[in-house]
């Protein structure tokens, strides 16, 4: 029998994922699906439920609803993100939005089997349903009363952390050449060790030939084989030809949040730096932890810290 090792197309620099040439995608660490806590969670009080957004393209998402006292009446604010259920879980327990997670559903579109722009386009669309809930009309289905009781639509965010925040980027980018439903408006934008990269190194990024053999260089090939322009489509390298003017970012506020240890640490710092040359008229402010490594959250020893640090700069923003 022929070694797998040959046989291997991807495999990538953390146990993830394997992707074979024949096409077989291997997981080797999945997130196992936890069911939703509509009558609150024991432990933050938090009530959570699944929903579908669209059926054609099918998009679904998880929303969080904070513990709140009886008769409330004051808005909350909004986060639309891709966070893992821990945190979106968590956040809201913590400094009361409430949160529609679009990375943990029952069946999330994952690449390479469903390679980008599919996650730009679907993320679009669900934020578009978020803002639908602004007023009476109806978008996309049967509107969720979570959203349409609570929801305050002058508090919009929206963010992610690494592939997500990366997303977050380019619907800030999309919402400022073009309208959310209503009129409404992103007031900020929460970019945690986001993954933007290019065809040429900067900083403290490898040189030569070893560039081209980082995991990030590598991975755009197989989540998005079509992109025009390659490793500096603007989806990715957010000055590569044909991007739109950073100084259109469709938010108010802006931040930045990097590790200290991680190799898309010079890259977010980079970012902050040409948002903030841009012209661009919002705040921004650029968060870091020296100490830790790329999405260090994804450990369990350090989830606690880790939530600390996210609800400390999700404050910034309120």
């Amino acid at each position: 029998m022929a070694s797998t090792t040959k046989e291997l197309a991807f495999k990538a620099g953390v146990p993830f994922i394997r992707i074979y040439k024949d096409g077989k995608v291997e997981r080797l660490r999945g997130s196992p699906h936890v069911p939703p806590s509509p009558d609150k969670d024991p432990e933050t009080g938090v009530s959570s439920k699944d929903i579908t957004i669209s059926h054609n393209p099918n998009i679904s998402a998880r929303l969080y609803l904070p513990n709140l006292p009886q008769n409330q009446i004051q808005k909350l604010p909004i986060l639309f993100t891709s966070m893992v259920e821990y945190f979106a879980l968590n956040l809201p327990s913590h400094s009361k939005p409430i949160v529609i997670s679009t990375g943990w559903s029952q069946k999330p579109k994952l690449a390479p089997e469903n390679p980008l722009p599919v996650a730009y386009e679907d993320s679009w669309a669900a934020l578009q349903w978020v803002a639908s809930h602004s007023n009476k009309q109806e978008l996309h289905g049967k509107k969720d009363p979570w959203l349409a009781k609570y929801g305050d639509f002058d508090r919009l965010y929206i963010g992610g952390d690494s592939a997500g925040g990366n997303i977050a980027h380019n619907l800030a980018i999309k919402a400022g050449l073009e309208s959310l439903y209503g009129g409404v408006r992103i007031l900020g934008v929460f970019l945690s060790h986001s993954y933007f990269w290019g065809s040429k190194p900067i900083g403290s990024e490898p040189k030569g030939e070893d560039f081209e053999k980082t995991l990030e260089y590598k991975a755009w090939d197989f989540v998005y084989p079509s992109a025009p322009g390659g490793h500096d489509n603007p989806m990715l390298n957010p000055v590569g030809e044909g991007a739109p003017s950073l100084a259109g970012l469709g938010c108010s506020k802006l931040l930045v949040c990097v590790a200290g240890q991680d190799q898309l640490r010079d890259r977010g710092v980079w970012y902050f730096n040409l948002v903030r040359e841009s012209g661009w008229k919002g705040e921004v402010e650029l968060f870091e932890v020296k100490e830790e490594e790329h999405c260090y959250h994804l450990r369990s020893e350090t989830e606690q810290r880790m939530l600390r640090n996210c609800s400390n700069a999700w404050l910034l923003f309120l």
